[in-house]
């Protein structure tokens, strides 16, 4: 589908300046919440084998490297995933691409559910992981692109908070519902929903941005006089907006433009940022309800309500991020957040074990920390 070039009476810069005037209203709140549903499942999706894996160890008698095989399993999705939604999201828009994402969360979480072995377990896994990858940086392009730039850390972190709580719920539903209905009921618990959602998706108004960097400008502006409407139903009086200049052919872009020139190093800079960040969150978040049972011998439900603290952690820090990444700088918080989850975990390290309840304590607060840098590392991306 080449980008179609339509007529219209303003020019692409003249449809930023208006979409940048318009103040936050129900346009705003409708389009957060029905992205934001799609991530909190995704969220749901991506954690819900964690609090599954240590009763599918005792049924299934699986070593440890069978469950790192099964976790790893998602993250080889995630990995194609995010490459294939990027390059449809770009092509098709962002609203359609989430939809099929969250549409193959649903199928696949209910295909896990019906597993009868590892190797059936393991291939849903993969699928799924192609649309929990996809999803969140798709989702996350679109909710910053609907945001004006005067507030966008704050809008985006509260959309991002959605993340954590999924990861929250999935924590709190499989230390409930596991040792009461088994693995299998976590994961019709997060998919069922996501086939509403995905419905939802496809209402949504597509990205004005996109659709102006595809020149089709008459459906953008259509979509942004929906917006101006919608805060003048509430009383709020959009801004004079000022002159905003576009770039000559937005449109023609490359991706092969990360790596050269001026973006080269901030590019490498970036993915380093990322993989450290994961690295240590995901870790954390996929072990530790094995971690807890299998070394230090918890029993089942004490494991997984441990294990879920981490995302109630990440969800208080991230109101506190919310609150000041306008002032403080997106730099200055990621910055902060890695010297400290560096001094909590290469002190533990350092100092060995200290009994359960310390690395609860450590673990707990260090990737509510860490995490709350992934966040920021969402929006900084694409600022850059």
């Amino acid at each position: 589908m080449p980008p179609r070039t339509e007529t219209s009476s303003v020019t692409g810069g003249q449809l930023l300046a208006r979409f940048e005037s318009v103040p936050f209203n129900s346009w705003h709140l409708k389009a957060r919440m029905i992205m934001g549903s799609a991530t909190f499942f995704d969220a749901f999706g991506a954690l819900s084998l964690a609090f599954a894996l240590p009763m599918l160890n005792r049924l299934w008698h699986l070593t440890l490297p069978q469950s790192g095989v099964l976790i790893s399993a998602t993250y080889v999705g995630q990995f194609g995933g995010a490459i294939l939604f990027s390059w449809l999201a770009e092509r098709f828009g962002r609203v359609r691409s989430a939809s099929i994402a969250v549409a193959i969360i649903a199928l696949m979480s209910v295909g896990c559910a019906l597993a009868q072995n590892l190797s059936a377990l393991i291939v849903c896994r993969v699928a799924q992981g192609i649309g929990i990858g996809g999803e969140m940086p798709v989702a996350a392009a679109y909710i910053s692109e609907i945001s004006p730039a005067r507030w966008r850390g704050r809008f985006f972190l509260l959309y991002e908070m959605i993340f954590p709580i999924g990861l929250m719920a999935a924590g709190q539903a499989g230390a409930w519902l596991v040792p009461l209905w088994g693995w299998r009921s976590i994961f019709l618990l997060g998919g069922i929903p996501c086939i509403i959602i995905s419905v939802l998706l496809m209402r949504l108004p597509e990205s004005p941005r996109w659709l102006i960097a595809r020149d089709r400008l008459q459906e953008a502006e259509q979509i942004i006089r929906q917006a101006g409407s919608r805060a003048e139903v509430r009383g709020l009086i959009p801004a004079e907006p000022p002159p905003i200049a576009v770039p000559e052919n937005i449109g023609n872009t490359r991706w092969r433009e990360v790596v050269s020139g001026d973006y080269r190093m901030r590019t490498v800079i970036v993915w380093m940022l990322w993989i450290c960040a994961y690295f240590v969150s995901n870790t954390l978040n996929n072990w530790l309800p094995t971690l807890y049972s299998s070394i230090y011998h918890l029993n089942l439900k004490t494991s997984l309500r441990a294990a879920s603290l981490t995302n109630i952690a990440q969800v208080l820090v991230l109101l506190v991020c919310a609150s000041v990444i306008d002032r403080l700088g997106r730099r200055n918080w990621t910055i902060a957040c890695f010297f400290a989850g560096a001094v909590l975990l290469g002190g533990f390290g350092i100092s060995g074990v200290h009994g359960v309840e310390f690395l609860i304590a450590v673990a707990t607060l260090s990737y509510g920390i860490v995490e709350s840098a992934n966040a920021v590392l969402y929006m900084y991306t694409p600022e850059i």
